[in-house]
């Protein structure tokens, strides 16, 4: 693309750089904030920019926050006897639709992968361990997304957790082998989560 001026340039590349955005739709978005009123343009930046410079992490789960404890972990009508184990903040929005599960959370921040140099230290999987030992837990659920990497993962995590008094299970298998959690739709995910099992059988 051939651009008159280095400003429509760098802001084409700018928005190119998000996920799903190629040039032509960079263009297009650019061109349509040319045409807005400041006052407007400035209304929709605002937000982003305040949600980048502000957003917390959970001290407790790991999830996005506005405060230094999220909105799910302070909420005291949750189960606090449950905690479901997931791979992303995005697992937690997708369960968190299906309205089948009204425990607490803990994000994993990925999975273990040899291949991608991710081990057990590079997960928040200490703080999943203070966790169970702190409070009175009884049922850890692995929410993770049924690939090698996945069942490696709860393999570890349940021999971690072994010598404590919970309860491991996992999500029935209405979840695909090699599936990822976040594109299961919420009739699938939600029965999933019901019908979990004991992890091993």
């Amino acid at each position: 693309m051939n651009f008159s001026s280095k400003l429509i340039e760098d802001s084409v590349n700018a928005f190119a750089t998000l996920p799903g955005i190629g040039k032509k739709t960079a263009l297009r978005l650019t061109l349509h904030l040319l045409n807005m009123p400041t006052e407007s343009t400035e209304s929709l930046c605002e937000p982003v920019l305040k949600m980048r410079n502000s957003i917390q992490f959970c001290a407790t789960c790991h999830n996005i926050s506005d405060e230094a404890v999220c909105s799910i972990c302070s909420d005291r009508a949750r189960d606090r006897s449950v905690i479901c184990v997931v791979e992303s903040i995005r697992d937690i929005m997708a369960i968190e639709n299906t309205n089948q599960y009204r425990g607490l959370f803990h994000i994993l921040g990925g999975v273990i992968s040899p291949i991608e140099g991710v081990g057990p230290a590079e997960l928040n999987i200490n703080s999943l361990i203070k966790r169970v030992k702190k409070e009175e837990v009884k049922e850890i659920i692995m929410a993770i997304s049924p690939t090698i990497d996945g069942e490696t993962t709860i393999f570890y995590l349940s021999k971690q957790l072994a010598e404590f008094p919970v309860n491991v299970t996992t999500l029935a298998r209405g979840i695909s082998f090699g599936g990822e959690l976040e594109y299961a739709d919420e009739l699938t995910l939600g029965r999933s989560i019901a019908s979990r099992r004991p992890y091993g059988q």
